[in-house]
């Protein structure tokens, strides 16, 4: 056998002495032949390296061993990971991954990203949004292949949508706070209009009414930057409020809470205990430098479940949530 070119599917059913058709079977899990010769088959390509033509066994299998991925800012800090998490899979499961990035919040329009994953030979379709801020228009009906959203909220009910658990991250960041011994926790968040923020603060309030405690104070809103955490800290302590801790929308704003406690002279967590949302500190900073307890959406792991949704046989319609985690950092 010539040494100077790649071994081929034709030499492997040579040396196995069977056909090409029923050597490509036993390499890409067809039936109709003997587990004697699919084992053999296989155990000659591997002791020969043999690699197969990607483009030769999707024409065999009928696939392109391709899956669409239609992101929306995916150079944003927190849709980034996601989409990270999603190729890593998607390439683990010797899937080519083709992106294009698009505004998802025109309504049913036809977009030129649109256009050009429909005439590629796609398998399925990942999109990728950039939060759980607003509900986004489906484009599924565009579509002829699987449809999985990640990060993003469609507004058909029927759509296969992955989330993170926000009601959940006001859960756990306030259960940790009451199992600090607060009792006494405020609240400073983003923008009311958000969803994300809507679920974050639903579930700050259910745990503390099981634990039997009241918010101090309203929730004060504002936009996701330090200097929301930092003013609106200022005007609750200007208040007269007891406040032992605050639970904060995102990072950022617990970091304008932190600043304008040092500005008081509050010790945290001595005096006040604060827990932020998104992990922000552990995506863009060292872990050495870290000021925040925070809990941590699992982005990535969220992009790995739906990519991998995309291939799967069985796919559930509905809202799956992915469970956020607890960051222990010094201000708790």
């Amino acid at each position: 056998m010539a040494s100077d070119r790649s071994i081929r599917l034709s030499d492997i059913a040579a040396i196995a002495g069977v056909s090409l058709s029923t050597a490509s079977k036993a390499l890409n899990g067809g039936d109709r032949i003997s587990e004697e010769t699919r084992a053999r088959v296989r155990e000659i390509a591997e002791r020969l390296d043999f690699q197969p033509n990607a483009l030769a066994r999707s024409f065999a299998l009928g696939r392109s061993r391709t899956i669409g991925v239609l992101t929306y800012r995916a150079a944003s800090t927190f849709a980034g990971p996601v989409l990270i998490g999603a190729v890593l899979q998607l390439g683990e499961l010797q899937q080519a991954s083709l992106v294009f990035d698009e505004d998802l919040l025109v309504p049913r329009e036809i977009t030129d990203s649109i256009r050009a994953l429909q005439a590629r030979r796609i398998d399925g379709l990942l999109v990728v949004g950039d939060g759980h801020e607003r509900v986004s228009p489906s484009v599924t009906h565009h579509f002829g292949v699987p449809v999985t959203y990640a990060f993003a909220a469609s507004d058909h009910p029927e759509d296969v949508v992955y989330l993170p658990d926000n009601e959940g991250a006001g859960r756990l960041a306030t259960r940790h706070l009451i199992e600090r011994g607060r009792t006494r926790i405020a609240h400073i968040t983003g923008t009311p209009g958000s969803i994300a923020v809507r679920l974050r603060e639903r579930g700050m309030r259910e745990e503390l009414k099981a634990a039997g405690l009241k918010q101090a104070g309203p929730t004060r809103f504002g936009t996701w930057a330090a200097d929301t955490g930092a003013d609106a800290m200022s005007e609750l302590l200007d208040s007269g409020a007891q406040v032992d801790a605050v639970f904060c929308g995102n990072d950022h704003i617990g970091l304008g809470v932190l600043g304008a406690c040092q500005a008081r002279g509050l010790r945290v967590p001595d005096d006040v205990a604060v827990v932020g949302v998104d992990n922000w500190e552990g995506v863009v900073l060292d872990q050495s430098t870290r000021r925040l307890t925070t809990v941590d959406l699992e982005l990535q792991r969220l992009g790995r479940l739906a990519a991998a949704d995309v291939l799967a046989p069985d796919r559930t319609p509905g809202e799956h949530l992915v469970p956020p985690e607890l960051v222990l950092g010094p201000s708790s």
